[in-house]
């Protein structure tokens, strides 16, 4: 999958539902015109966020899994500046900047599910009875 300048990780539960992609493991790498990573404070059962702009992401990795019946992509990344730096952690949005951003989409057979464990506020993957 390529998403192009101004392009959004949101395309990605589209096409969830569009393909009827029971779950899947994506990586990638490009460049963002805005990106937005969150740290998750267990305590206050929140994810701080913090916006960057115009940075290449050098690692995207995650799963596409649901919750509810819904499309829940849960994605992490690192990402440089032009002076070297990189930043990381949970990505909570990306648009895409001058370039492109390539995914590879490895499409599982099973449905993966999420579902909420009250204990630390925190949305677990299902892999079945032993997880």
């Amino acid at each position: 999958m390529v998403l192009r300048q101004g392009g959004d990780l949101a395309r990605l539960g589209t096409l969830m539902v569009d393909e009827d992609i029971p779950s899947a493991m994506l990586s990638g790498f490009g460049f963002t015109g805005q990106i937005t990573f969150g740290f998750v404070d267990f305590e206050a059962r929140a994810s701080k966020p913090k916006s960057y702009e115009n940075l290449e992401v050098t690692n995207l990795t995650g799963s596409l899994a649901w919750k509810d019946g819904k499309p829940l992509p849960h994605l992490h990344a690192t990402a440089g500046s032009a002076s070297f730096e990189a930043v990381g952690g949970h990505l909570l949005a990306l648009e895409v900047g001058r370039g492109s951003m390539e995914l590879h989409v490895m499409i599982l057979r099973d449905r993966l599910e999420r579902t909420t464990d009250a204990s630390i506020g925190a949305n677990i993957l299902q892999l079945g009875p032993a997880s």
